[in-house]
């Protein structure tokens, strides 16, 4: 699911496109892409593109008369920038957004159709739609840490809890773990002053990173390959390669369609982190630790 620097460098590749152009005409692929009903989509045909905005995980287009269409991209939703009026070619496209400069087409793959657009008047509807995180980059330490004590959850889900902290996932709460030295099944409330302070400045820096990198290459093309999966990641993706910290093979964790990703000697003291289906099959004879895990790849 594109998060907080992917949403980013696309706003940076629309804005350079759409803003102050008039949406002339959408097109869709699929009704059942649309969530709403009133202001009915043609309302927004005509009018010129006033902002864009991110909201949590969601793209925020207004147009003219105060109209904002909010698109979320859930898991395979991506867009492509192509010439105006541009086909809506295959299953996969579900909509087309067309300003005389070119088409913004909105592509979901896969079979399941979860992507969604809304069409919304105001800045009160607009709020309604914010799952209601901070924003890590308009709070304190304080703030952030009251955000993620309100239960007691592990990081990794404290993390991606889209009602506590505003565009993080699964790819970058891997990220911001590493850079933090934390165990990804760390309970919040347990977490000391010391490592409070240093999750909030590797969550910032960790998605400054990501931002700048990803803005740069914005500003030169339109971002046509959106993934969660980057050759510069540090840990995310990464299982079974060396640790560009200490050396050592990156572990993870998987459980229904997610994986976690972690360095055990960089993040929990060498110990490896139970895999849910591995660890039933394997029962007793699940390794504790690095030396266990490689003595029972070697049998």
């Amino acid at each position: 699911m594109p998060e907080l620097p992917d949403i980013s460098a696309y706003i940076v590749a629309l804005e350079a496109r759409i803003l102050g152009q008039p949406l002339e005409h959408v097109r869709l692929g699929s009704v059942f892409l649309l969530r709403t009903v009133d202001p009915p989509l043609a309302s927004t045909e005509g009018r010129r593109v006033v902002a864009l905005r991110r909201i949590g995980k969601r793209i925020a287009v207004g147009v003219e008369g105060d109209l904002w269409l909010v698109l979320h991209l859930m898991i395979a939703g991506r867009l492509h920038w192509k010439a105006p009026q541009a086909k809506l070619a295959g299953r996969n496209a579900l909509a087309a957004f067309d300003f005389p400069t070119g088409s913004l087409v909105l592509t979901e793959a896969g079979s399941k159709r979860r992507a969604s657009l809304y069409v919304v008047r105001g800045e009160q509807a607009l709020h309604d739609l914010d799952p209601g995180g901070v924003e890590i980059f308009s709070t304190d330490l304080e703030g952030f840490r009251h955000a993620l004590t309100q239960e007691n959850r592990t990081l990794k889900r404290a993390l991606t809890d889209p009602r506590l902290i505003s565009g993080v996932g699964n790819a970058y709460s891997d990220e911001i773990l590493h850079a933090a030295q934390l165990s990804p099944i760390t309970l919040t409330q347990k977490l000391k002053p010391e490592e409070w302070e240093r999750l909030f400045v590797a969550t910032r820096s960790t998605l400054t990173l990501w931002m700048d990198r990803l803005r740069v290459e914005a500003e030169k093309a339109f971002p046509e390959k959106v993934t969660a999966f980057r050759p510069e990641m540090v840990v995310h993706g990464r299982y079974g390669q060396p640790c560009p910290r200490c050396g050592q093979k990156v572990q993870r964790i998987r459980y229904a369609d997610n994986e976690t990703n972690y360095c055990a000697k960089c993040q929990t003291g060498s110990k490896v982190l139970a895999d849910r289906s591995l660890s039933r099959l394997l029962g007793s004879d699940w390794p504790r630790t690095l030396d266990e895990l490689e003595a029972l790849k070697r049998r």
